[in-house]
């Protein structure tokens, strides 16, 4: 089993333009850095001249989430070696596009590309006015967007798999296809507005030589008093909603009764989903609860704080997981993952075309559509998952390059004993017979490959973060701002006295201050 995945360097020192204007504030801070363009192919000199000298460019302004993309610059060793040949990434993805997209359209395109750190980020950089073409956000943000009719449908074109340029129609998961396909808002389904691009798990990254794979099992772990201080929660209220309608629901999610119900993936659904006054509620306490247990609340750090021992076990995105348990190997220490048996988010990351900024312009959405397609073309696909270290959402179609890259990862060593067979026919073939299974070392179906490629019985338990609407966000808003600052209708007495002589030397000093000025 040889690991090809790169250790994602520390970009921001690296690309001064990318520290200066990238939203720092990392997935799910909630707090929105004013919008700047953090990287063009061209400088922005260059980009004037060639605006000028060509009255053909197309502007093309995308944004997406920090450090996922390639911006190429591998060293030789870094080649990925398939049948087919090598790939390479030596220039950075957009001005790989933009030298692609001339060569097959006769069209200059000009890309302007800028980032985002949360979904709360990016809608909050819309609201004040800033204009893109096209995003990235997640499932839940998609459907927001989609529901306040913010999006450009995706072109007839699009969908034209007979087009041999069309790389995500020819190469996309079919069991991604089938959810895009069949998940709808306003009886429009995602598929018509948006193209996945990465997809995960959430789950826990634990060491297992301090945490039991019992504990690690359920998300009851938060509260766990044997962890006090060594674990970490994410720092925004859809991620930590879900997982405390899990613990709380522990105990229903887990029945024999529920999970064999032939609605289970509808109740499932529904369950992890509600905002009913009495769960949010209970939410609140159990997330108060958590804040005094967790070492805390992370956004990015939670990486990190693994690698170097300072927590046992981190709440992650199965991406940044499988960055944790790569760093930590190389300096000896096996992390592993884990996800809870009660449930587990199933995320995307899709492409989709704001009216904003796309509007009617046809040469724009033909611009923004062939970049979709360019990094969905399965060499640029492995150059993605490679440097970012997220799973895409192609599978490649006829294209065998992608499981041939996943093959060449995991599978194990004809010699090794301690294997299983690991069966990846439903995102590779989207049904249960096919050839996609591979034998692996057993430590596998809880590392790295586990957090790549969820197994089946990972899959069954998964379900989607849905879109609140209006009324539920405010409802569910105030409720993380009673958890993360503080909710003063619970007070024990200590705290109301404590309140009370603060506010009453406030009121002393206030008045020495005005007698002294009067007295003057």
């Amino acid at each position: 089993m040889r690991i090809r995945r790169r250790s994602r360097r520390i970009l921001l020192p690296a690309l001064t333009a990318l520290a200066v204007s990238a939203s720092l504030g990392m997935r799910g801070s909630g707090f929105a850095f004013p919008a700047v363009d953090v990287y063009a192919g061209t400088s922005v000199t260059d980009s004037a001249a060639a605006g000028s000298a060509d009255k053909k460019t197309v502007t093309l302004r995308i944004c997406n989430w920090e450090e996922y993309i390639d911006t190429g610059d591998w060293a030789e060793d870094e080649k990925i070696e398939l049948s087919d040949g090598e790939i390479f990434g030596e220039n950075p993805m957009i001005e790989d596009f933009e030298d692609w997209y001339y060569e097959t359209s006769g069209t200059r395109v000009k890309v302007e590309y800028s980032t985002f750190g949360t979904n709360e980020d990016l809608y909050n950089m819309l609201t004040l006015g800033d204009v893109y073409d096209l995003v990235c956000p997640s499932e839940y943000m998609i459907m927001k967007l989609m529901a306040e009719k913010k999006l450009v449908p995706l072109s007839e074109d699009f969908f034209d798999e007979e087009n041999p340029e069309n790389y995500y129609q020819r190469g996309v998961s079919p069991y991604i296809r089938r959810i895009f396909d069949t998940k709808e808002i306003n009886h429009e389904t995602w598929g018509k507005y948006a193209a996945g691009y990465m997809w995960g798990v959430t789950g826990l990254v634990y060491n297992p030589e301090q945490v039991t794979k019992e504990d690690a099992s359920t998300w009851k772990i938060l509260t766990n008093p044997a962890y006090h201080r060594r674990i970490t929660i994410k720092d925004n209220v859809r991620d930590s909603y879900f997982v405390a309608i899990a613990a709380l629901k522990s105990e229903k999610l887990t029945d024999d009764t529920f999970t064999q119900d032939p609605d289970y993936p509808e109740l499932l659904e529904e369950e992890m989903n509600d905002t009913s006054p009495e769960t949010v509620e209970q939410v609140q306490d159990y997330l108060q609860s958590a804040c005094g247990n967790v070492y805390s609340f992370e956004t990015d750090s939670g990486k990190s704080d693994m690698i170097t021992g300072k927590i046992a076990a981190n709440y992650q995105w199965s991406g940044d997981a499988v960055y944790a348990m790569d760093q930590a190997e190389e300096d000896g220490v096996k992390l592993a993952f884990s996800v809870p048996e009660e449930a587990t988010n199933i995320y995307f990351d899709g492409w989709c075309m704001l009216k904003s900024g796309i509007g009617d312009d046809k040469e724009k959405q033909k611009a923004a559509e062939a970049f979709i397609n360019f990094v969905s073309r399965p060499d640029n696909v492995l150059r993605n998952m490679y440097y970012i270290g997220y799973t895409s959402v192609i599978s490649g179609g006829s294209d065998n390059r992608i499981f041939e890259y996943l093959k060449n990862n995991y599978e194990a060593d004809p010699d090794e004993e301690d294997t299983v067979s690991y069966d990846l026919n439903y995102f590779f073939a989207g049904d249960a017979d096919g050839p996609y299974r591979i034998t692996i070392p057993q430590d596998q179906s809880n590392r790295q490959l586990a957090a790549q490629y969820p197994g089946m019985e990972t899959i069954g338990r998964s379900s989607l973060m849905l879109y609140f609407d209006p009324e539920q966000s405010r409802v569910i808003n105030r409720m993380w701002v009673n958890v993360r600052c503080y909710n003063i209708r619970k007070a024990s007495l200590p705290a109301w006295i404590l309140m009370g002589i603060f506010a009453a030397g406030i009121v002393w000093l206030a008045f020495r201050r005005i007698r002294s000025i009067f007295v003057k």
